[in-house]
């Protein structure tokens, strides 16, 4: 067997037991791996109206097959299970080292079911399994937890892991591995923390068997080459991070300000990449076999660590209001010490400070910490409230929409699905905006990245504030992106390569014989059934929207100006372009003409959805 491992790990921790299953490699392949096979193991085992924090709920560790291969960036992994943010189809994607090590143990992935009655934590070395009492890691840090079982099991091996935050059931918990880096979004970690799982670890010793070794080496030489010489991937996110994107984002009037009621951030170059460099960076932070090098290893006073990231600087950073760089890596430096998702977590805390100056959050609330916007003391301080869910930190802990809900002013969440948006007002961003509402996880700028054309200029550029051609380039971003996924490598490889490159690396490491068509097909076909899930779970079409804010109040300031999101213009040509009716709903003959029919959600159940 080529590229895929070959093994599935099934483990059950009410009981105490797992098994060893042969991989389905006819299904690995329709979906290629990681997102796409994970989400159709989903689909098949797990209702989608299961309550995510209940046993029933499956959560799925998993890679593609490109993962621990020599391609550049081949070492992500997939968590799929159904979100309690959500309640969407959940499947956060990390870096760092961890996937590639369960795939040197000879796993594509580990499914866990069922709870256990204590704290667990499970250990693999190879084909030697454990489940081990983890009563003395219960509510341990990241950084300790990690310590203490690099100690405690295999040397050298990857620790995996949630910290207080998942342990507690927050909704933006996120799942930790390799220290920093976070499996962050949708609240999986709260999934694994329901579970009473603490941690996974794993040491392998075995390699991926590759179908060619010498085309691989010649396809991975090109694409390397291709990845050095972009302006991006080449230049731009080794030297700055992808806080290199904080100058460039403002100057084009559309980095959220104050929970996005404005769009330009006067003091946006205080916490750029190139300050960043300049003041605060020790090193560079690579993920296993990447040339881009992107991740930062910073130092602020006695807190160091990896990141941070640009969605973090700014979740943290202009959405509320705060200038003071060494506040953002502090606050950054406790979500991945607590196990929170940085975006979600900083625009709660940003739609917070705009329901404290509205009145609708009093004083009292506070406990001597204050809210208010620019307060850089403040985003570190509700950071740790939220991940121990202290205080008003508990009410934060549930998201910036059910935080808003409580105070009947669910308006002042900025979230699609309500998952909290990233980075990037889509007001002066047509193609991005469409994307965002039409993600099928919620607010997400990583499932359809149209930055790259619209403001990157890549693969071409195109005029941001026009809808001509938006809806067509949104859907292929958002295949294409599915079939990276799928793939086991980084969403940035695609600033420099195309689907062609991609399947000339499955057809060199798997054996298989992909056209680059038949690499956006299967990514369609990955869109498709995570919509049909979503469906199944309650999340109807008008669910495919944005903020009332950003469809009916314009920019007030800056080079997008007056700017609202036309997505009422967009939506319908997106869903003709899918092949779904007027309605959104994927028809039959789309289905059929994907091979998905014969979903465990059929045809019939899907009609019966639009309601």
């Amino acid at each position: 067997m080529y590229g895929y491992a070959g093994k599935v790990l099934r483990v059950n921790l009410k009981e105490r037991s797992w098994k060893v299953e042969a991989l389905d490699v006819e299904k690995a392949k329709k979906y290629i791996g990681g997102r796409g096979l994970g989400t159709k193991i989903l689909t098949e085992e797990v209702s989608p109206e299961v309550e995510p924090l209940s046993p029933e709920n499956k959560l799925i560790f998993i890679t593609g097959p490109l993962s621990g291969t020599p391609t550049p960036t081949g070492g992500r992994y997939m968590v799929v299970t159904k979100s309690p943010l959500t309640g969407t189809v959940a499947c956060s994607n990390s870096g760092g080292y961890w996937g590639a090590e369960l795939k040197f143990s000879g796993f594509d992935m580990v499914i866990v079911e069922d709870k256990a009655d204590v704290p667990v934590y499970l250990n693999i070395v190879d084909d030697q399994i454990e489940i081990r009492d983890a009563a003395h890691l219960w509510g341990k840090v990241v950084s300790e937890t990690t310590q203490i079982l690099e100690k405690e099991c295999a040397e050298k091996a990857k620790v995996l892991t949630i910290g207080p935050a998942g342990e507690k059931l927050s909704r933006l918990a996120s799942i930790m591995n390799d220290y920093s880096r976070a499996a962050g979004r949708s609240g999986v970690g709260a999934v694994m923390g329901s579970k009473n799982l603490k941690a996974i670890v794993v040491k392998g010793s075995q390699k991926v068997q590759l179908f060619n070794h010498d085309q691989l080496k010649e396809v991975v030489s090109n694409c390397t080459k291709k990845i050095r010489e972009n302006g991006v991937t080449g230049q731009g996110l080794p030297a700055y991070g992808t806080a290199v994107l904080v100058n460039i984002i403002n100057e084009n009037g559309v980095f959220p300000t104050n929970n996005f009621q404005t769009a330009v951030f006067d003091k946006a170059e205080e916490i750029s990449g190139e300050t960043l460099a300049e003041k605060y960076l020790v090193k560079k932070d690579p993920c296993y076999r990447c040339p881009i090098a992107c991740g930062r290893y910073c130092k602020v006073d006695d807190i160091e660590g990896g990141g941070p990231e640009y969605e973090t600087i700014w979740a943290f950073g202009s959405d509320c209001g705060v200038s003071d760089l060494g506040a953002v890596i502090k606050a950054n430096y406790w979500c991945n010490e607590m196990g929170l998702d940085t975006i979600s977590a900083g625009a709660t805390i940003a739609a917070a400070m705009e329901l404290y100056e509205k009145g609708y959050i009093k004083e009292d609330e506070l406990n001597g910490v204050g809210l208010e916007f620019g307060n850089a003391e403040a985003v570190i301080e509700w950071t740790k409230r939220m991940g121990l869910r202290d205080g008003l930190g508990d009410k934060l802990a549930e998201g910036s929409y059910r935080l808003a809900e409580m105070y009947g002013v669910p308006e002042y969440s900025m979230t699609v699905k309500k998952q909290e948006l990233p980075a990037y007002d889509p007001r002066g961003i047509q193609g991005h905006g469409l994307q965002y509402a039409t993600s099928n996880r919620g607010g997400c700028h990583v499932r359809g990245y149209m930055i790259s054309p619209e403001i990157l200029g890549l693969p071409e550029k195109l005029d941001r504030f026009t809808l001509e051609g938006k809806a067509l380039w949104a859907k292929i971003f958002q295949d294409l992106t599915a079939a990276i996924d799928a793939s086991g490598l980084c969403l940035f490889t695609s600033f420099a390569m195309g689907a062609q490159d991609y399947a000339d690396m499955l057809n060199a490491a798997v054996g298989t014989d992909f056209t680059a068509q038949d690499v956006l097909d299967a990514g369609e076909r990955i869109w498709n059934i995570e919509k049909l899930f979503n469906l199944q779970a309650g999340i109807d079409p008008s669910q495919d929207t944005l903020p009332s804010r950003l469809l009916n109040e314009g920019i007030p300031e800056g080079p997008s100006q007056g700017l609202v999101h036309r997505l009422s213009e967009l939506l319908p040509e997106y869903y003709s372009l899918r092949g779904w009716d007027t309605q959104g709903i994927p028809t039959v003959d789309r289905l059929n003409k994907l091979q998905i029919s014969e979903s465990a959600l059929t045809t019939e159940e899907v009609a019966a959805g639009d309601k």
